[in-house]
């Protein structure tokens, strides 16, 4: 093993051009890395009375290499051609092949361990070669294998991936495909994982080797990769030569901000010991949220004829919302050959929808059950994605997109009710930091143009992919607040909408970039807001919040300006930080001191699916705060709510009247 890691290392840093060592600095065990379990005893050993699964070879043809190629396929226990499964592509390292795992890892035993004992939902996974050549093998010298490893990426996902969909009943969509690889595999899990966001949702490095990317080049859109992963999983021994390279990647994700597992696996080294436990605590992670059988129209007929959703357009009749929860949706399409409801922006977690075509060219279906809320989703016909027809469009998915709106049974308080109205109004405004005119919305409260009055102000943002407008066509924050005030539980306040992208004079635009945006809200945006509507222009009567993207922008610029702001609220977008008391710069070094700088900082998330990462990140801050002396942290969440606008309509809800309040 040790002449292998020697011969793997130099390699990376001295002969191949392709690949690249990470070199982060410091090193040692991380005291932030997740804690996980040491796995019981024989969890890895063949136990008599269980079901079993299958693991055979296969063989496909590889256009990228030119020729036919092998691979080891497990079927879980019970494999049936009648229920369709997630996928786990599972590689492994620079001196193996397909056969690696199934000699030294036991992937097979350790899953059907995990099935007998109910701990990990059922899959296929998938061994295959990582060489993309017809000749190259693992004997050859380290320079000639090189190429092969990289070609591999379009191996997968032109070849193998579609080879398996075809031949095997698994579910073809992100949500439903896993990556992840040990040494070699790992570098490769994370590049080519990382890189294509929208094949996998799941990926896992297992002690990954120096074929790793630089950490700053694995992922282009850090707050497309912290809404897109369902769960990136990094781990190594404390005892690997290549400890430093994980530690590297967990790094750039923590400042970053994306979402992520990292393990340290006390006293591991690179071996399979370490391997198999990453494999059995990786599967017990991935796939959660498809667990059930896969969604399909409801053969039982609702016993409501349902309600147009609130979201349709004047006139349109689907699609339509039961009293149940389901929906019914319909497409006219008479020459389409397939028609699914697109589910991937969280109207279901497990796959498109297929729809059946009717003898009028019409496509319907009725859905599983959806959680309460706005949903994005549309059409693939015949794999095109396409808007319906019949609904509004929301701007949330970084372009226009319709939405459906699954009612809470009696939740109101975001409807619009027989109440004084306060008015939303567009105002563009010139930024001297990007050059350009902008513009914001602006909620102005009952009663402002009629009297000379003087409001506090909340900024308010919105989240990755979507624009100004989102907190009030999504999130109804207008009428949230015309509720709150008529029933004298908020104060009156102003409320300004912009759009969190922003990149000065003379750069290239790239979303999130530096401190942009934040120079935008410090230097142009507050001065213009106090200088046109009747503000308290001070920061006791300041605040910023918002939810996901926004929530990072709230605390980065409200709690680095306390001078400016004395409330800051995130709804899903606390994320795990290495060294809290360093954060921020520093204000959270003294919790009691940090009652002083701040008012409120309101914490909020659901519990589900992305939400479950921020979760624990928010509650972990919120206790160390508490514990420190600091009574002016509050958290509060939404349980079996995830990722989702109905999150953000409650915290919102229970944010605002916390707001400007008279101190006693």
């Amino acid at each position: 093993m040790s002449e292998r890691l020697v011969t793997l290392v130099t390699w990376a840093m001295l002969v191949c051009p392709v690949m690249v060592q990470a070199q982060p600095p410091g090193g040692g065990k991380d005291d932030k890395a997740e804690k996980f379990p040491t796995p019981p005893n024989e969890y890895d050993k063949k136990r008599d009375g269980i079901d079993r699964g299958k693991l055979e070879t296969v063989e496909y043809d590889s256009a990228t290499v030119g020729g036919t190629r092998k691979a080891r396929v497990y079927t879980p226990p019970g494999y049936t051609k009648d229920k369709k499964y997630p996928v786990l592509y599972l590689l492994h390292g620079i001196g193996g092949d397909e056969n690696e795992w199934a000699r030294g890892g036991t992937p097979d035993v350790i899953l059907d361990n995990l099935y007998a004992d109910k701990k990990a939902v059922p899959m296929v996974v998938v061994l295959p070669n990582g060489r993309a050549s017809k000749d190259v093998t693992a004997r050859d010298p380290i320079p000639k294998q090189s190429p092969a490893f990289a070609a591999f990426e379009k191996d997968l996902l032109t070849d193998l991936i579609p080879f398996i969909e075809k031949t095997y009943s698994v579910r073809a969509d992100r949500e439903s495909r896993a990556l992840a690889g040990l040494s070699m595999g790992g570098g490769q899990s994370l590049n080519f994982g990382l890189g294509n966001l929208d094949t996998f949702a799941w990926v896992g490095g297992f002690s990954s080797a120096p074929n790793t990317k630089r950490p700053d080049d694995l992922i282009k859109d850090h707050a497309e990769a912290a809404k897109k992963l369902r769960l990136l999983y990094v781990a190594c021994g404390d005892k690997d030569g290549l400890f430093r390279i994980s530690e590297g990647v967990h790094k750039m994700l923590d400042e970053k901000k994306v979402p992520h597992v990292w393990r340290v696996i006390p006293g591991g080294a690179h071996d399979f010991k370490v391997w198999k436990s990453d494999l059995y605590h990786f599967s017990q992670l991935i796939f959660r949220e498809t667990s059930k059988d896969e969604p399909q129209a409801e053969k039982k007929e609702p016993t409501d004829e349902g309600k147009p959703s609130a979201t349709n357009l004047p006139n349109a009749q689907y699609p339509k919302v039961h009293a149940d929860g389901r929906a019914t949706f319909r497409f006219k399409a008479p020459d389409a050959k397939k028609v699914q409801v697109f589910t991937n922006y969280g109207l279901g977690p497990r796959g498109h929808w297929d729809m059946t075509k009717g003898a009028d060219g019409v496509w319907s279906l009725i859905s599983p059950p959806i959680l309460p809320g706005f949903h994005y989703y549309g059409f693939l016909v015949d794999g095109v994605f396409v808007n319906d027809p019949g609904t509004d469009t929301f701007f949330g998915t970084s372009k226009p997109t319709s939405g459906i709106e699954i009612p809470e049974k009696g939740v109101d308080f975001f409807h619009a009710k027989d109440v004084p109205h306060g008015e939303v109004r567009s105002k563009w405004y010139t930024s001297k930091v990007t050059g350009q005119t902008r513009r914001i919305q602006v909620y102005t409260p009952p009663g402002y143009d009629d009297s000379k009055q003087k409001y506090p102000v909340l900024y308010l943002q919105h989240g990755g992919g979507e624009d100004e407008t989102g907190w009030v066509k999504q999130g109804h924050m207008n009428f949230i607040l015309d509720n709150l005030i008529a029933e004298k539980k908020a104060v009156p306040m102003v409320v300004v909408m912009e759009k969190g992208y922003a990149t000065k004079t003379g750069e290239q635009p790239a979303p999130g970039r530096g401190s942009a945006f934040e120079d935008v809200v410090i230097k142009d945006l507050i001065p213009m807001i106090d200088a046109t509507y009747r503000t308290i222009a001070d920061r006791d009567h300041r605040a910023i919040a918002g939810l996901s993207m926004g929530s990072g922008q709230a605390m980065q610029i409200g709690l680095t300006h306390t001078d400016t702001f004395s409330a800051v609220g995130a709804f899903s977008g606390v994320f795990r930080q290495g060294d809290v008391r360093a954060a921020y710069g520093g204000v959270f070094a003294d919790p009691v001191a940090f009652d002083k700088k701040m008012g409120l900082l309101y914490l909020h998330s659901g519990d589900q699916g992305l939400d479950a990462g921020i979760h624990k990140a928010a509650s972990d801050l919120h206790d160390h705060l508490q514990k420190g002396g600091s009574k002016n942290v509050v958290f509060h969440d939404l349980k079996g709510q995830g990722h989702e606008w109905q999150t953000w309509r409650v915290a919102f809800h229970d944010f605002a009247p916390r707001l400007f309040q008279p101190k006693k």
